[in-house]
């Protein structure tokens, strides 16, 4: 109850965000955080007699969300490294 509690919340907060920028671009990083939150909840209420297939596919999946939410973190973190007002 509580994962899906920090899910919903994420999401009106995306969608509140949204709504006071005035933009129609919702920001993709918010977007693979709450899959990996909803993917997080899925490991947490897995039954025992879940098959290894699954287990593995669920894992692909976090490790490819994981893997895009942190490129997308690398090239926010070097874009706000460079400032334009630095003289060349």
């Amino acid at each position: 109850m509580i994962m899906t509690l920090l899910i919903a919340m994420e999401f009106k907060h995306s969608i509140v965000r949204v709504a006071l920028r005035r933009d129609s671009i919702i920001q993709v990083k918010t977007v693979i955080l709450i899959g990996l939150i909803a993917l997080a909840r899925k490991f947490v209420i897995l039954d025992p007699e879940t098959s290894p297939a699954k287990i593995a596919a669920l894992a692909g999946a976090t490790l490819a969300l994981g893997a895009t939410y942190w490129l997308l973190r690398e090239r926010d973190d070097r874009a706000a490294g460079e400032s334009p007002n630095e003289p060349s």
